[in-house]
């Protein structure tokens, strides 16, 4: 849902980056009214969809092309490349889609049911430790017939398929592009979707124009983007009010927040659109290290927390205070977390230590991305060892990495307790509970528990109404409060702030969060 406030504008400027991979001429001027620039602090961690299970997934959706998407929005996935698309039995167990005619990537390779298979297969046969792999863990094989007929056999019932093929994990790429085994060479993208890369330059920017051979649903509404990335988001948010990016899109630093209120409010020159996000962050730990094996420390850790303490001093009207794994406003969110543990309670933390025979200050590290989710991280993180530390019973130390090195440490089991953000691949709460557990999932930190992954999920993903499996949801997030390896902290109310003159910034989210840049557009250029 968006809340939007705001009036006018000024000159954009555009980065000048050397043109590194993908096709096209370079974008359009300063004065083109069908150019826009966005920023945001969610750089992508590389350009091959069989490598990322990340915020990559936001260049993903506009310049590649998946089989099923979100229209308008629409939480039903509807077909993109694919013309039709659906089950063939009742069993959920086998899933068919027909390929749109004569689609063909930006490279002029056609895109058929041969490269289709090919791009499922090679994310399973790669399997690389920050892949999507996991996503894919109920497809047994892919099949064709013809150029333009795919049938997926699955392991078992899933009735969440559909929405695994419209997130960016299932994006199709070229075969003579991308190796069957391995990923394709660094800078190479090849794609289908609505743009194409006419350049990028790893975190800093990436040049998008309008894709002429683009065969799908999306319709455009600019002929080219500048998607900016910024380490820090105070930068980002001066970036907006000087005029140099158009819109800015995650990581909207929340002491900012009042003054582009009053930006919109009084002085007319920006618009700020309040979205109910389904983006949750919480804090994982993995028994492979020593305090965080134990029970006791993880539950002391949850009773000590101050959710509404940590959302007041560091996040303000930005987050809420969260008690479940599935946030509010998904079909199945409970507040498990708080049925467990109750209020914040430090001498309720210290009975639970000392029942475990633990009697002096457990030594915990905090690790975080210091650039994926902004630059407010570090506040959280400081606030937690504030809280933690001023119980008496921790001795915390905080450390941060930039989301590469940090993201390589935790898929290795490098750290004992670190904090993680997530949006959705898909709108169901499926997809707050699977990718967490398994023996392999996108933590890098294997959860295994039989009533979860071998009982729960699969009764669940039977059931093709949605709106019908709250029972088998609240019961998994029992047992995730029970074991408190993974500890939900806070859920996102994200601000999208543009310049007035852009329009179409209600429409440019899809059911997953995904922004959708051919829905901004110049007032004046329409």
């Amino acid at each position: 849902m968006f809340f939007r406030s705001g009036p006018r504008r000024v000159a954009a400027a555009l980065i000048p980056v050397s043109l590194l991979a993908g096709c096209g001429n370079l974008p359009a001027s300063d004065d083109d009214e069908r150019h826009i620039d966005v920023g945001t602090t969610s750089a992508p961690s590389t350009l091959d969809p069989a490598a990322a299970w990340d915020g990559s997934w936001e260049l993903y959706r506009n310049v590649y092309q998946t089989l099923m998407h979100y229209a308008g929005t629409g939480a039903v996935p509807q077909p993109d490349a694919a013309k039709s698309c659906g089950f063939t039995g009742s069993d959920s167990r086998t899933y068919r889609c027909r390929l749109r005619a004569d689609l063909t990537f930006s490279n002029g390779n056609p895109l058929d049911a041969a490269a289709v298979k090919h791009s499922f297969d090679r994310v399973l046969a790669i399997n690389a430790e920050t892949g999507p792999a996991g996503l894919l863990e109920s497809l047994e094989k892919v099949e064709t017939r013809g150029d333009r007929t795919v049938t997926f056999h699955l392991k078992r019932s899933d009735a969440t398929f559909p929405f695994i093929l419209a997130a960016p994990a299932t994006s199709i790429v070229d075969p003579e592009t991308y190796p069957a085994d391995a990923l394709a060479d660094e800078g190479t993208l090849v794609g289908s979707g609505p743009y194409t890369l006419a350049s990028y330059e790893e975190g800093s920017v990436a040049e998008l124009e309008r894709n002429s051979g683009y065969r799908g649903d999306a319709e455009l509404r600019n002929d080219s983007v500048s998607i900016h990335y910024f380490d820090d988001s105070g930068a980002m948010t001066d970036a907006l009010k000087k005029g140099d990016i158009d819109v800015t899109y995650r990581g909207l630093p929340p002491d900012r927040v009042p003054e582009l209120e009053k930006a919109a409010y009084e002085e007319g020159s920006i618009a700020l659109s309040r979205v109910v996000m389904p983006e949750i962050h919480y804090l994982v730990f993995n028994p492979e290290h020593e305090y965080a094996d134990s029970l006791a420390v993880r539950h002391a850790v949850a009773q000590a927390i101050d959710r509404d303490a940590l959302v007041r001093r560091v996040y303000g009207s930005t987050a809420e205070p969260l008690y479940s794994m599935i946030p509010r406003g998904i079909a199945g969110h409970t507040t498990a977390f708080f049925d467990r543990y109750g209020e914040p309670d430090p001498d309720a933390a210290a009975a639970t230590l000392e029942q475990a025979g633990i009697t002096e200050p457990v030594p915990l590290t905090l690790w975080y991305t210091s650039d994926r989710y902004g630059s407010v991280m570090a506040r959280q993180f400081k606030e937690l060892e504030r809280q933690l530390d001023g119980s008496g019973l921790f001795e915390v130390t905080v450390k941060g990495r930039k989301w590469e090195q940090f993201a390589a440490a935790y898929n290795k089991g490098e750290y004992a307790v670190f904090g993680r953000g997530w949006s959705p691949d898909f709108p169901d709460p499926d997809n707050y509970i699977a990718p967490f557990t398994g023996e392999r999932n996108a933590l890098g930190t294997p959860y295994e528990n039989a009533e979860i992954t071998e009982e729960l999920l699969p009764t669940s993903r039977r059931e093709a109404d949605r709106a019908g499996v709250n029972e088998q949801f609240a019961r998994a997030q029992e047992i995730l409060a029970e074991d408190a390896r993974l500890l939900p902290l806070w859920q996102a109310r994200q601000y999208i702030a543009a310049h007035d003159d852009v329009a179409g910034v209600e429409w440019s989210l899809d059911a997953s969060t995904i922004m959708r840049m051919w829905e901004l557009y110049k007032k004046t250029s329409w």
